[in-house]
């Protein structure tokens, strides 16, 4: 707070409209949001900032959590940090490939060989796909998602985002790929990633592995049959089933230890129904006596507890369910009797639907379905982003540790996120409840085609067959690489897939896989070592809830393995956007909605103003009734603002020891205590409570304290000391105001910044409330709020008796302990409220009472 000479830039008519294209223009061209990379590690905040999948649209929730990040970003800078804030767009993975099948109408089939002159079909149909070689596949993904990109940075723009444009990645670019093959080939020789052949949780689908973090139940209908095993006595053990389809799949049956029923069939074998396969009675704590007859089936493999059940009592295994989600034309060895190899025939090829039909039909032939099937409704496992349920089927894929089947690795992760600072602080136990509940290692590989492939080649022996316990690396200088066209060193092409030569490995990464290290992708991580020793460990990861078992957890144990620490210092968790039916919105209920409609009808600030007024965590409504408050805002402040200068003139100083009235003194005093709270709340990350002091604190400024030094601050006698303190307190007062809200309404503070300040209100300083108070020079707040609820009496009275707030009032009379703080302001009072006389007593009431008389009405004549 200086004393300047200024050149005022007023608009006639302040207006929202294309504020926003003139400040993306003017922010773009001066660089005011770029990192300045020069800075040491201390003057830097740095934002590992969420890659939206581009995948199709932005929709509110984005809008929504990622203005929340902004508004952080925007403080520090204020504060004097050099703020590291990239932006990145996640685009490989299955997301891609479908959105890329259904633009283009084509499907990949990495049998075709590549064409370099192949254009997708001028009419795509996605019903009749046109299949095309893997690389002619990628080409188009590149192609979209590079499109989708301009679009997505246009509505971050828009929005007001104050990202560093020039430090941008993509999750399959070059240095991504490199990023991700690396941290892979040092989790490989580290021991932390491994291959194994085992049940995996696979999607019929997509035809893909899927992890424990991408599993969701949803309730399905089902039905429970019951079906009898022969004993060698003659007898029958019964058991009820909701997957009678995997029958020929069935390697034994369970029941707990201490079941008496079955006691005496422990270490026996009883004969399965249709196929006469002898299968051992087992005994296993999983098992619940009390669901249905208390005795399982064993089947390789209907769901996780028969993996468990699998391993743990070392049973075979008989696979019938096959990658496409068919039983697979082949019987087990096991069956070996004609009918029962005759039953089998008549479900090979078949669905898993198809298959279940045809053995309840067979089952009823032969007697041993009992009774009829017993309809029930309940959870089953879906790949989040499948439509069909999930089978297990054997496959080899990669692993990484995740503490899934390590107690030390999993405390180690534990502690790892008792380090970080969580916003807000019960998020915590969402990761740990995660963790602790995890019962298999991370799951990377997806045999998919548009992703980071693995950087492994297989030798094939004198057969063909592939060494996979002798895998081919590259050096760390060569990646990215691509082992599905290029060969390793020492071989050369013409060896792939030829005994002695090489494969290979045909799968991808899964997304989370590169994700997980985008501290180290957008740092530099071995690219820019000077750049990432500034950012890394990074100050803040701002996410969605229910990405903390993928993102957030997945990012920890990377950077764990790889740089033995946390990959930030906090977390800042946001809340899920509700509908207007309070559900929550997501694409597969349909009942996103885009955010440009809004952003166009309301202005970019009125939507931020929205999203602002949602705190971490907390769920929060589309409510457009917020936007429009967030608009009738943004159009006081430039109301405000212009009003505001001017009364002061462009003559006016904003000296400190200008202000020497008491009122004045009293609105500085309580505007250092909103700096003051604004600023602890922004170091706690709660960007609203920020928020809701300022805008309290304004509208009472603009309603209050504006009417009540108006005719002093209009005082033309420029040497008038009272007239020099009103204006230096309004000057004052509006330059820490169009800062504190600068974060959270970026265009329209910048507006009404450069209507008499030089540069940008975002490369300005915050305020500071010690300088706040000095300029105060003691004044009490008390004062400011005496003297308002007298003049809000005043307007009282004259509304009710129907009156202008022009009209001339004869008498006030004021009463109470503390008068003298209203007192002090007695000729602002007097003005403001048009009162003739002004009368004040002290009493012995806590509260003031303010008595008004009004002028007589005017008799009819």
């Amino acid at each position: 707070m200086t004393n300047r000479s200024r050149s005022f830039r007023v608009p006639d008519k302040p207006s929202l409209d294309g504020i926003e294209a003139k400040w993306v223009d003017v922010w773009d061209e001066s660089g005011v949001y770029h990192f300045d990379r020069a800075k040491s590690r201390d003057e830097i905040f740095s934002i590992d900032t969420p890659p939206p999948t581009v995948s199709g649209s932005l929709h509110i929730g984005h809008a929504f959590s990622y203005t929340h990040t902004d508004t952080v970003a925007r403080f520090h800078r204020m504060r004097g940090k050099s703020v590291f804030y990239p932006m990145g767009w996640d685009d490989n993975g299955l997301p891609t490939e479908r959105r890329v099948q259904n633009y283009y109408g084509v499907r990949c089939d990495p049998s075709i060989p590549y064409d370099p002159d192949f254009s997708p079909p001028a009419k795509p149909d996605p019903k009749r796909q046109v299949s095309i070689s893997r690389r002619n596949f990628i080409e188009l993904c590149d192609r979209l998602t590079a499109e989708d990109e301009k679009v997505f940075e246009n509505v971050w723009r828009r929005l007001g985002l104050s990202v560093d444009w020039r430090y941008t990645y993509a999750t399959i670019d070059d240095n991504s790929r490199a990023a991700a093959q690396r941290a892979f080939l040092r989790n490989l020789a580290r021991g932390e990633a491994y291959m194994s052949e085992a049940p995996t949780l696979w999607d019929v689908t997509f035809r893909t592995a899927v992890a424990q973090a991408e599993l969701e139940d949803r309730e399905r209908p089902s039905a429970f049959h019951k079906l009898a095993f022969h004993r060698a006595d003659g007898g029958q053990v019964q058991i009820e089933t909701t997957r009678p389809e995997l029958l020929a799949a069935c390697v034994a049956l369970v029941a707990h230890p201490d079941d008496e029923r079955y006691q005496e069939l422990f270490g026996q074998t009883v004969r399965t129904p249709l196929f006469g396969v002898e299968v051992p009675v087992k005994a296993h704590r999983l098992a619940d006596p009390e669901k249905g007859s208390g005795i399982a089936m064993i089947c390789t493999f209907g769901d996780t507890t028969d993996v468990t059940w699998w391993r743990e009592l070392q049973l075979e295994t008989r696979a019938i369910i096959g990658w496409d989600g068919r039983v697979v034309a082949e019987p087990p060895a096991a069956i070996t009797s004609e009918d029962g190899r005759l039953a089998y025939g008549r479900l090979a090829g078949a669905t898993v639907h198809t298959a279940r039909e045809r053995v309840v039909e067979m089952l009823r032939e032969t007697g041993e379905l009992i009774g009829e099937p017993a309809p029930i409704t309940h959870p089953v496992k879906f790949y989040e982003r499948g439509d069909k349920p999930l089978e297990i089927v054997t496959t080899r894929q990669w692993y990484i540790r995740n503490g899934g089947r390590d107690a030390d690795i999993r405390d180690a992760l534990l502690s790892r996120g008792r380090e970080l600072t969580w916003y807000p602080g019960h998020m915590r136990s969402r990761y740990e409840h995660w963790v602790e509940g995890l019962n298999g290692d991370w799951l990377i590989s997806r045999q998919r085609f548009f992703g980071v492939p693995f950087p492994v080649w297989y030798p094939l022996d004198d057969e063909g067959n592939p060494r996979y316990e002798a895998p081919i690396v590259p050096d760390e200088a060569a990646l990215p690489v691509d082992p599905g066209s290029e060969a390793p060193a020492g071989y050369t092409e013409d060896q792939r897939g030829r005994p002695g030569g090489f494969m290979g490995d045909p799968d991808i990464m899964d997304t989370w896989a590169t994700s997980s290290l985008t501290p180290q992708i957008a740092g530099g991580w071995e690219r820019d070592n000077d750049l990432f020793e500034r950012v890394f460990p990074m100050d803040l990861r701002p996410q969605g809830q229910d990405i903390i078992r993928t993102w957030l957890f997945a990012t920890v144990v990377r950077s764990h393995f790889e740089h033995g620490t946390v990959p930030w210092k906090g977390t800042g968790i946001s809340g899920w956007i509700l509908d207007p039916d309070r559900k929550k919105m997501s694409k597969s209920r349909g009942n996103v909605v885009t955010p440009i409609d809004l952003l166009e009808r309301y202005s970019s600030d009125a939507v931020r103003y929205w999203a602002a007024s949602g705190r971490l965590g907390t769920d929060t409504a589309l409510d457009e009734g917020q936007m429009k408050v967030g608009r009738r805002l943004s159009i006081k402040i430039l109301n405000a603002s212009k009003f505001v200068l001017s009364v002061a003139g462009e003559n006016a100083s904003d000296d400190p020891s200008a202000v020497a009235e008491p009122l004045d003194r009293a609105m500085l005093a309580a505007l250092s205590e909103v700096v003051e709270d604004a600023t602890a709340a922004f170091e706690a990350y709660d960007h609203t409570r920020a928020l809701e002091h300022t805008e309290r604190f304004f509208w009472e400024f603009c309603d209050d304290y504006l009417e009540l030094v108006k005719a002093r601050a209009y005082d033309d006698d420029a040497n008038t000391a009272t007239g020099a303190s009103a204006r230096a307190a309004l000057l004052i007062a509006l330059s820490a105001l169009q800062r504190l809200f600068a974060p959270f309404l970026p265009f329209v503070a910048d507006e009404v910044w450069s209507w008499w300040n030089e540069g940008s209100v975002h490369a300005a300083s915050w305020p500071d409330a010690a300088e706040m108070r000095a300029a105060a020079q003691g004044g009490d707040p008390a004062v400011l709020a005496a003297t308002s609820e007298v003049l809000r009496a005043v307007r009282k009275a004259k509304s009710e008796a129907k009156l202008s707030m022009r009209a001339e009032v004869e008498r006030v009379v004021v009463r109470g302990k503390n008068v003298r703080n209203a007192q002090v302001a007695h000729g602002d009072l007097a003005a403001a409220g048009r009162a003739a006389e002004l009368d004040f007593e002290v009493t012995g009431d806590s509260e003031l009472t303010v008595d008004v008389v009004l002028p007589a009405p005017a008799s009819d004549a």
